[in-house]
């Protein structure tokens, strides 16, 4: 049963299947406030949010397939789009409405909430370079993200132009994979001055770690988390951030599917641009001159 044939007396619902592990998921808040965004708009329409989560790529594709047998939604949110990605194409293949949320290289075929992954990395390394940092890292998320791809290139193509040192190590935005991470980063010599994280949970438990280890933050270490949520701002001291408003994300996403579901033209959009948030993990590097 595709979209057009689901009973329209019943309410309908945007599905969002993500590929990750469910113990994340209750602890990182973006996608709880992504969801709440998205909610906000479809409930103007007496729709919600079908949420699934499973473990890998593979069983989201099956749960496509199911959905559009049993005419569960009437249009899917695709998140997290990495290289080779196959989703989008068995998703025109079951006629199942669809729209892709983040970076992506090409035209996607259909609607997009495009997402500026490289100009806040490189507002970050300029930041962190005007402070005097010369060796800066980065705590990155899965490199089969397309979005951590944008990333890491933007953090090289600065750090380049600036004459300084860009580390990369590969997390998986637990507080885990941020801890660990750090400790390796800091056992580096030289070891960098300034850290970058690709999310807020693997830079809060970055921030103990480095405490752990001896180092006064911001005098020793800069840190900069990405997402500004409520854990950024309780940590202590306060984490400065790339602020994004992922609660209007959603807002945007869902007004992308009401557009495709109702068969308007598809809008260009663009999620709102991560922003600089200064507060209390970054100074200027160890040695220089306030």
């Amino acid at each position: 049963m595709t979209p057009a044939h689901r009973d329209r007396a019943q309410p309908g619902a945007l599905g969002l299947v993500l590929a990750r592990s469910t113990r994340l998921l209750g602890v990182e808040p973006f996608f709880m406030e992504f969801i709440t965004g998205m909610e906000e708009r479809l409930v103007t329409r007496d729709m919600s949010v079908l949420l699934h989560v499973v473990p890998t790529y593979e069983e989201e594709i099956a749960a496509y397939r199911r959905w559009t047998e049993g005419g569960l939604v009437d249009a899917v949110a695709v998140v997290n789009l990495i290289e080779g990605d196959r989703r989008p194409a068995v998703l025109r293949e079951l006629g199942l409405p669809a729209v892709l949320v983040g970076t992506w290289r090409d035209d996607p075929g259909v609607p997009a909430v495009r997402t500026d992954d490289r100009g806040p990395v490189r507002d970050a390394m300029a930041r962190l370079a005007e402070l005097g940092h010369r060796v800066i890292a980065r705590v990155a998320g899965p490199r089969s993200l397309l979005h951590t791809q944008a990333r890491n290139a933007a953090q090289e193509e600065e750090c380049r132009e600036a004459g300084i040192e860009a580390v990369v190590v590969e997390g998986d935005y637990t507080a885990e994979s941020g801890a660990r991470l750090t400790a390796e980063l800091l056992k580096r010599n030289p070891r960098p001055t300034a850290i970058l994280y690709d999310n807020d949970v693997m830079a809060v438990a970055g921030l103990a770690t480095a405490k752990e280890l001896g180092l006064d933050v911001p005098a020793d270490l800069s840190l900069i988390a990405w997402d500004d949520s409520t854990l950024c701002r309780l940590a202590s001291p306060p984490l400065t951030t790339m602020t994004v408003d992922v609660h209007r994300y959603g807002v945007l996403v869902a007004e992308a599917a009401l557009d495709h579901i109702d068969g308007r033209p598809a809008t260009e959009r663009w999620s709102p641009t991560a922003h600089f948030v200064q507060r209390g993990t970054t100074g200027s590097a160890p040695g220089q001159v306030e």
